[in-house]
């Protein structure tokens, strides 16, 4: 095929001091993180025609949009054809759209599991096909099949929500509400495992009581748990990333717990869908004084909810930085070249060489200057902003 060289410019504009009420071994991350502030550019050599595909998991929530959006905006200016496939809740579909992305013949498969385990099997399709595959946000399991992994720092991101909760418990016996994202998800794991690792030894000193995880209640007294304990208590308080499932959730454990397990409550929410569900519900019963909700994702909806007070904080993971780490990854490997990796996480099978991006804390004190001032969202998107 003709060749071409593309001059690729990636400019990446980072918040250097942000990070609130994240406790100071995640802010010293952030902080060293946000201080890498480039213009890098590229020289690549692609062939014409060259593809890079998509696959997310669904339209059906905000965030995947965002990072539509980001991916077609970057891979356009770096001059790559793309094309951006969702698989709308459904690992068959999921399979479908990487099957679809191999017959268009693209040489780089960047993929947001639905299922991590059952992504398994189509991404080997991509790699017995010659195409490299980076996974994207969530890990795929189970198989020697995946290149690299583009993540947040998916830990901290629960390390941040628990402290949070600690930092703004009422007293001595605080009610301690848990959800989870959803069991077929490893990050769910990781977010749960990175809250767990700061509320454990609140729960273990009084601060906290758990109401809702007669699991969660049996391992309390743990402050490293298994794989496989982890489930038995994500299984029982898993939300799917579903807000109707959420809703439900909270309902059924409001309606359990006792007028002493209300009052001032705090709540382990997984993202900004599940948050505000769950918080609408609180607010709704009469029993619930005041409630601290954690989310992630700085969804437009959930932001407006912070803004309002009916959210506490969310975890703003910018997807710009993100997409464009996929991006530079996907350059690296057309021109041939190993891309650029810090970190890597074990998938059952092999260690994946990992690009990690770190997390902010966001709340009423700081949404203008991490999210307005940045131009990640605009002042026009909020109603109270200021």
């Amino acid at each position: 095929m003709k060749k071409r060289v593309l001059s690729i410019v990636l400019a990446l504009s980072m918040v250097a001091t942000l990070l609130v009420g994240c406790g100071n071994n995640t802010t010293n991350e952030v902080e060293k993180t946000n201080e890498v502030v480039a213009d890098t550019t590229t020289d690549v050599v692609v062939e014409e025609g060259v593809q890079v595909g998509i696959v997310l998991p669904t339209k059906d929530e905000p965030r995947w949009l965002q990072d539509q959006a980001q991916f077609e905006t970057v891979l356009s200016d770096a001059g790559f054809t793309n094309q951006v496939l969702f698989s709308q809740g459904s690992s068959a579909t999921e399979k479908t759209n990487v099957e679809t992305l191999i017959s268009q013949g693209i040489e780089v498969l960047i993929i947001c599991a639905q299922d991590g385990a059952a992504a398994a099997a189509a991404v080997e399709e991509a790699k017995e096909a010659g195409v490299t595959v980076i996974a994207y946000d969530r890990l795929i399991t189970g198989t020697d099949a995946v290149d690299y992994y583009v993540t947040f720092d998916s830990f901290s991101v629960g390390v941040a929500q628990g402290q949070y909760l600690i930092d703004n418990a009422s007293g001595a016996g605080t009610p301690l509400y848990l959800y989870s994202g959803a069991a077929t998800d490893n990050n769910a794991f990781i977010f749960f495992d990175g809250a767990w690792s700061v509320l454990q030894p609140k729960v273990a000193d009084g601060t906290f009581v758990i109401v809702n995880s007669s699991e969660a209640v049996a391992l309390q007294d743990k402050s490293e748990l298994t794989r496989d304990e982890l489930g038995t208590i994500i299984g029982q308080i898993t939300t799917d990333w579903d807000f109707n499932k959420a809703k439900s959730l909270a309902e059924a454990n409001l309606t359990n717990a006792s007028t002493d397990q209300k009052g001032d409550v705090c709540i382990l929410a997984p993202n900004d869908g599940t948050a505000r569900s769950i918080a609408d519900t609180f607010a709704a019963d009469a029993d619930v004084a005041t409630y601290v909700v954690t989310g992630q994702d700085a969804e437009k909806a959930s932001i407006q909810y912070i803004i309002d007070g009916k959210q506490s904080m969310t975890v703003f993971k910018d997807t710009r930085t993100l997409a464009a780490d996929s991006v530079t990854m996907a350059v690296a490997i057309l021109n041939g070249e190993t891309p650029s990796t810090d970190t890597t996480y074990n998938n059952t099978v092999i260690d994946v060489p990992s690009k990690q991006t770190a997390i902010v804390t966001v709340t009423q004190d700081n949404v203008k200057a991490v999210l307005i001032d940045s131009e990640y969202y605009s002042a026009d998107d909020f109603v109270g902003v200021e």
